[in-house]
């Protein structure tokens, strides 16, 4: 019995958003699961002792977060989801599923456009160096300018009138 291999949805390219990217080779509907983003699972404490952005100019984007214990490094052993850049308006989405990261279409991706999500990197706050560190280079028209997750907003507090009468 033969198995199907499903071709490729996208190319690894030059990009103008950040070195490489991943562009679409075919259209890739809505809501589709794209690929995995894979890598060595490591502990927080571990992405820590590899890389120390701190002292880095370039910061290190290809660490993934799935939840409070562990890390995907896509540095090792990754595949070419590792190629798919930041946008601030993008095109797919991260889905953890069971200890999983998946990247899915969030519209219809036609041949020769860029995938993208958004990175939403964890802040500590408001720091100016962070967001320079950062810097986002999606150009869209929202480009917040930052890899770093948006800000919470604050919800303004409204006095409650009591009812007379």
């Amino acid at each position: 019995m033969s198995s199907r291999t499903r071709p490729p949805f996208f190319e690894i390219r030059t990009s103008t958003i950040q070195g490489l990217g991943a562009f679409a080779i075919r259209r890739i509907r809505k809501g589709t699961r794209i690929i995995e983003y894979q890598g060595e699972r490591i502990t927080t404490e571990e992405a820590d002792r590899r890389y120390d952005d701190d002292q880095s100019g370039h910061p290190h984007v290809l660490l993934f977060t799935v939840n409070k214990k562990t890390i995907i490094d896509a540095g090792v052993g990754g595949n070419e989801a590792k190629y798919i850049n930041h946008s601030c308006e993008p095109n797919c989405e991260a889905v953890i599923e069971d200890g999983r990261v998946y990247i899915e279409a969030l519209q219809t991706i036609l041949p020769g456009e860029e995938l993208t999500y958004d990175y939403q990197l964890e802040r500590d706050g408001l720091d100016p160096e962070s967001e320079r560190r950062y810097a986002c280079q999606c150009g869209t028209p929202t480009c917040r300018g930052t890899l770093l997750a948006s800000l919470p907003k604050l919800r303004k507090k409204t006095k409650r009138k009591g009812r007379t009468g």
